[in-house]
């Protein structure tokens, strides 16, 4: 038994020092994808972000303006900022005077505060960079309201609680990428602001306890076509600009 021993134990430390140059290997091999896999993913470009935010290319470039680099993704969400008033506005006076709870009148009155606030400050923001603005909702924000008008009683509060939830769910990603990427002041002053009037819109509408979460996890925004060909909303208005107006000159 002692001779077997003896023959095995210089084999040990060998086993262990093999055992633990692996190990080594191994984690330097996790560290290193780590490090690399953030890049890749975050690096490639902003495509993948902007996809997720759901906006559209209006084909336009990059121009310069007097408040810094006024880019599509800029522009775009302007015009959704006055698309949205155009909608819920008019909801957010239903809910004030049809709602049956009292939750729901009072994130109606939120609504009705938030995007008279947000359409005065988007008619500006359009105004200062020479912007064309839409001056109705699209088919899908008029389907919207037809549902809420054909609604009645609790059916409405529910219907108005989860619409409005979901329409505010989705801008809110493209609100926060604006806020960070833009580079232009006028659009980054409207990023800001309606990032908190959107905030306090989604508190409010969860605060009647009619929001379905489940079915807003189902209802994932479909993926945007983000095309240099894709044409601007087909109702637009363009507004003069009061104080300044930007070069037109395209610089990307």
């Amino acid at each position: 038994m002692r001779s077997l021993a003896g023959l095995s134990s210089p084999e040990r430390p060998a086993d262990a020092r093999a055992l633990a140059t692996g190990l080594i290997v191994a984690a330097l091999a996790a560290t290193f994808v780590a490090l690399l896999l953030p890049v890749q993913l975050f690096g490639q470009n902003t495509s993948v972000a902007a996809a997720a935010a759901g906006w559209e290319d209006d084909g336009g470039g990059t121009v310069r303006t007097p408040y810094g680099p006024l880019t599509p993704l800029d522009r775009d969400f302007v015009r959704k900022v006055r698309l949205a008033g155009l909608w819920e506005l008019p909801a957010g006076r239903q809910a004030r005077e049809r709602g049956t709870r009292k939750a729901v009148r009072t994130a109606g009155d939120h609504l009705v505060a938030g995007h008279t606030e947000l359409d005065r400050r988007s008619v500006q923001a359009a105004r200062d960079l020479g912007m064309a603005l839409p001056d109705e909702p699209t088919a899908q924000q008029q389907g919207w309201l037809g549902q809420l008008d054909a609604a009645r009683g609790q059916e409405f509060d529910r219907r108005f609680a989860q619409l409005l939830r979901r329409a505010h769910g989705k801008v809110f990603g493209l609100v926060a990428l604006v806020r960070a990427q833009s580079r232009n002041t006028v659009v980054r002053r409207l990023a800001t602001r309606t990032n908190a009037v959107v905030l306090d819109h989604i508190t409010v509408l969860e605060g009647t306890g009619l929001v379905d979460f489940g079915n807003l996890a189902a209802a994932r925004p479909r993926q945007p076509y983000v095309s240099p060909n894709t044409r601007p909303h087909p109702h637009l208005t363009l507004l003069s600009t009061s104080h300044h107006s930007p070069r037109s000159e395209v610089i990307a």
